[in-house]
């Protein structure tokens, strides 16, 4: 099982966390399949529950529950400029190409948050 993050994006979850009353809380990253066979990830501070995998990456810990494990193994967790002066956090899909390929083949978070998690102030 290989799930990265980044350290921009580590280091701006660990930002938003201090910046909200989640200091200390670890950041649950999920995943999830939908009906026409694409993925939707998710993540938000949460506390470690008995089938979590504690990843941990430049002092921010990061929990894959096991339904979500298949689905993010080789994905990373980036944190760039999605736009001129907009930043977001994105999913790179195992395989795909990255920006520095000139093809940036990701999937960015909703602009209201971070997607279906509870940390909502990790967007700009």
């Amino acid at each position: 099982m290989t799930f990265t993050v980044t350290p921009a994006a580590s280091q701006e979850i660990l930002a938003a966390a201090e910046r909200s009353s989640a200091a200390g809380m670890a950041l649950r990253v999920a995943a999830r399949q939908t009906a026409d066979g694409s993925l939707e990830y998710g993540m938000g501070f949460d506390e470690q529950r008995e089938d979590d995998e504690p990843v941990g990456f430049g002092g921010l810990t990061v929990l894959l529950g096991s339904p979500s494990k298949p689905l993010l193994d080789g994905t990373v967790l980036d944190y760039v400029e999605v736009a001129p002066g907009r930043h977001d956090f994105i999913f790179i899909p195992p395989g795909a190409a990255t920006a520095a390929d000139g093809d940036a083949a990701a999937t960015p978070l909703p602009q209201d948050g971070c997607g279906s998690g509870g940390c909502g102030r990790c967007g700009p």
